[in-house]
């Protein structure tokens, strides 16, 4: 029982504790470079954690704080409640809470939470008139695991895009996976096999863009669990296997007004898109070099983001094709109407990653800036001259160009925070110089006994 004191959502979590049988709670949040970290306690203590916050070592968790300015709260969100589906019913249950992190020094939000850094997002978004939805489309692969339980790049199918058993031998996982998923509150649209051997996709749908934030480190943590008690290893890394297409997170974003109405809808455009669409769009065509280093954030992603295995690389975007960075996919209704980045890989931290492109894309709506035309061939065919014809930019290269456009790009970099932007370009210049130093398997197997 309560004091009293509880919100009406609060006591609700409360009594789901004592209706479901629930012995611990996970209290969730997600570290700058995207990681779903977690504490957890007796349920009991789920009260305590509403009226009093969970207290934590903030200088064990990458990139939020100095050992002398450890001490950080949690702050459950009670609308976040949800049963964890992967126990045996027989037992007690386990269940987890997202959290926003309090600094306990100020009682503020901590400005190192990735989270209270799409909030910041979306009440710029507010003041501008506008709310925002998002619906990302994360792909995953799954392989074999050895005989000592770790991951092999070994997959269980010779599936391709969209098939049916008995070459997609994973319909089965995918259909675990689903249920666990409707079971925390998902409503799941589609799933199906992907392009490449042992690769998968499920959408879920579209929502708010902090549901949808928040849905994204839920969905990887549920993909990996059910994966793993099929005796398989689930990996949203970009591009694990060479050759062969790589893994991305299509994101679908769009405004509304104060009043419901799809912003980004014009029934008289040629594309059926607003002017605020239009300024949107041309605002994260602006940005995109930056935003990459948010949403393709590891050496691994531009692995994925080369010519040739249909991921995006050309900085312009098409109502029709998917060779352009942004696409404008097909509405059957008005509130329907959006845009797609995809460029965008699982990797990310999705609550920074959608941050950069609210922001992105509001600058453009604030800056009224114009939107080039849409390129409806096929870019992949274009040469170099043709594509200077058009005016077509690419995305960085490797993360460090990334990185060196997060630094140029005042807009991006501010949407990130001080303290975010500076933790997360250390890291991210750490793990590319890292990376250049080391010697890999190809390169031994190509120069060590030819020179």
């Amino acid at each position: 029982m309560s004091d009293g004191n509880l919100t009406t959502a609060e006591q609700d979590v409360l009594d789901q504790i004592e209706s479901e049988d629930v012995d611990f709670l996970r209290l969730q949040f997600t570290d700058i470079l995207g990681t779903v970290k977690n504490v957890s306690v007796p349920a009991r203590q789920a009260e305590k954690a509403f009226t009093e916050g969970i207290y934590f070592d903030g200088s064990s968790i990458e990139g939020f704080v100095r050992i002398q300015e450890s001490d950080m709260r949690l702050k459950p969100d009670p609308e976040t409640f949800a049963v964890l589906p992967w126990r045996d019913k027989e037992d007690s249950a386990a269940a987890r809470m997202i959290c926003d992190v309090i600094d306990t020094s100020t009682g503020e939000p901590f400005e190192g939470d990735p989270r209270y850094i799409l909030k910041q997002a979306l009440d710029r978004a507010k003041e501008m008139g506008y709310t925002v939805n998002a619906a990302p489309e994360p792909e995953f692969f799954l392989f074999e695991e050895d005989e000592d339980g770790h991951a092999t790049t070994k997959t269980n199918d010779h599936g391709g895009y969209f098939d049916l058993a008995p070459k997609d031998l994973a319909q089965d996982v995918r259909r675990d996976i689903i249920y666990g998923l409707e079971d925390m509150g998902f409503e799941v649209e589609a799933s199906h096999h992907e392009v490449a051997q042992g690769q998968h996709e499920i959408n879920f749908e579209y929502d708010d863009a902090l549901t949808t934030a928040d849905n994204v480190g839920t969905f990887r943590t549920v993909v990996r669990a059910i994966a793993a008690q099929h005796g398989y290893h689930a990996t949203f890394m970009p591009k694990p296997i060479p050759k062969v297409n790589g893994s991305g997170m299509h994101t679908h974003i769009s405004l509304f007004t104060e009043d419901g109405e799809n912003a980004f809808h014009d029934e008289d455009d040629e594309f059926n898109l607003s002017d605020e669409a239009h300024a949107f769009t041309a605002g994260v065509l602006e940005h995109a070099p930056a935003i990459t280093a948010v949403a393709n954030p590891t050496v691994n992603s531009y692995k994925r983001l080369v010519p040739g295995y249909e991921a995006p690389v050309y900085v312009a975007w098409s109502d029709r094709n998917r060779s352009a960075l942004i696409r404008k996919p097909a509405a059957r209704v008005p509130a329907a109407s959006r845009v797609e980045l995809r460029s965008p890989d699982p990797s990310c931290n999705p609550y920074l990653a959608i941050a950069t492109m609210i922001h992105a894309g509001l600058d453009g709506i604030e800056n009224d800036l114009d939107c080039p035309d849409p390129v409806r061939e096929n870019i992949y065919e274009f040469d170099e001259q043709k594509r200077e014809e058009y005016g077509i930019d690419t995305l960085p290269s490797n993360l460090g160009e990334a990185v060196d456009a997060l630094e140029e790009d005042e807009v991006v970099y501010d949407a990130l925070g001080e303290h975010i932007a500076e933790k997360f370009v250390e890291a991210k210049r750490q793990e590319f110089e890292e990376y250049l130093i080391d010697v890999s398997d190809w390169e031994l197997e190509r120069y060590l006994e030819k020179y």
